[in-house]
């Protein structure tokens, strides 16, 4: 079939097996030029289909030989509907992986559920022993919690009072102002049970119990703080206090794995396109205009780019620099000074008429569309392509 990008909102409805291939090619190459990272050999990836998660088990694999196994929530393909683009992705990396030797197996199922942590454990038992890195890069709206049975959803509201501020449809390109009511305290609480560290802290108990973390083991998680022109839908917001609790759960991880000398941490990472940041409103003007900026200052970074960076020059350096928190800052060239008060400056001057020449649409457009597969090099987007696609080691 030709497949061709499908919209709704900001949601792309269709993948393209073959450019998502070249995507995840794209990452393991970068990957494979910088030369090798003295890092962990076994790894565990919770949500390793897309965005940082894929580009930790790419970093990993590529940049250390590790053998990985990715746990994630995608839909494959069906005859005459494409997959989810964490399928392909996932589809493309175990191919690469494979070729070169390495060890690579993927669990595709609800990552919050007591069944699939069994299954991953029972994997790692068989296959690997143990492992020495685990990444927490989750992205769900939503989370039954296996204790208590309850489904909750997260939502994007600030705290306290009405927010309004610019926000662009990447689309259209019009600029317009958009108010977000209040969360309750329902909300609030919703949204840490579905994004804070609850489930990343059941994942490291779990493994621990069972023996399956090496000595000196680390584990992280992703985490934002971002700057005063989103920090009250953001920061200080419904997701803000998802991130604090986060943040407050690499402490208690850390000290239950003191006995085997091992270490949680939670990596700030810079603001990028990705499937959730997509919805949020004001984080998509916000980026253009940040990309513009850091383009301009020859210090942009993607995904790969960044996790490469944490993994060099953070967590595989001989000392881990941490800010007054405990937090890996790998935004720091984002919370730049002179960044962010040119920033604030093209802020107030962005209109539907002013942003094509003071930001960088086409740079976000561009990246949303290569989340799914569209618009990379090197396809012919124009020939049939095979949508059905098969994970080597999900059969």
């Amino acid at each position: 079939m030709i497949i061709e990008p499908r919209m709704r909102g900001f949601i792309c409805l269709t993948s393209h097996p073959k450019g998502c291939e070249q995507n995840v090619k794209n990452q393991i190459e970068y990957i494979k030029s910088k030369g090798p990272i003295e890092g962990a050999k076994k790894v565990l990836v919770i949500g390793a289909s897309t965005g940082f998660g894929l580009a930790s088990r790419i970093t990993s694999a590529f940049g250390s030989d590790a053998a990985t196994i990715g746990v994630f929530f995608e839909k494959p393909s069906a005859e005459g509907k494409t997959a989810t683009p964490g399928w392909y992705n996932s589809a493309a990396f175990e191919s690469e992986a494979h070729k070169a030797g390495l060890y690579a197996k993927s669990i595709n199922g609800d990552a919050f559920s007591n069944e699939v942590k069994r299954e991953t454990l029972d994997l790692i038992k068989a296959d690997l022993g143990q492992v020495d890195l685990v990444i927490y890069s989750l992205a769900s709206p939503v989370r039954t919690n296996p204790k208590t049975g309850v489904t909750h959803r997260s939502v994007l509201k600030p705290i306290g009072q009405t927010y309004t501020n610019k926000t662009v449809d990447f689309h259209t390109g019009k600029v317009s102002e958009v108010s977000i009511a209040p969360a309750n305290e329902e909300d609030i609480v919703n949204t840490v049970e579905v994004m804070g560290g609850d489930d990343w802290a059941m994942w490291i108990e779990a493994l621990k119990n069972e023996n399956l973390l090496a000595d000196g083991a680390t584990t992280i998680a992703y985490s934002y703080i971002g700057p005063e022109l989103t920090e009250a839908v953001y920061r200080k917001g419904t997701i803000g206090r998802a991130k604090d609790d986060l943040e407050a759960t690499a402490f208690t991880i850390t000290d239950s794995l003191k006995s085997i000398g091992g270490r949680a941490y939670v990596s700030v990472n810079k603001a990028l396109v990705t499937q959730s940041s997509s919805a949020i409103p004001v984080v998509p003007l916000y980026i253009s205009l940040l990309y513009k900026v850091m383009k301009e200052k020859g210090i942009h970074e993607g995904c790969i780019e960044q996790i490469h960076r944490l993994f060099k020059d953070r967590l595989y350096a001989e000392t881990i620099l941490t800010d007054e928190k405990g937090r890996i800052r790998i935004d720091d060239w984002e919370m730049r000074e002179d960044v962010q008060a040119e920033v604030a400056k093209l802020w107030l001057e962005t209109t539907t008429e002013t942003l094509p020449a003071i930001g960088d649409l086409e740079g976000y457009r561009n990246d949303f569309l290569n989340l799914f597969g569209f618009e990379l090099g090197g396809i012919d987007y124009k020939a049939e392509a095979n949508e059905m696609v098969q994970v080597e080691s999900i059969k």
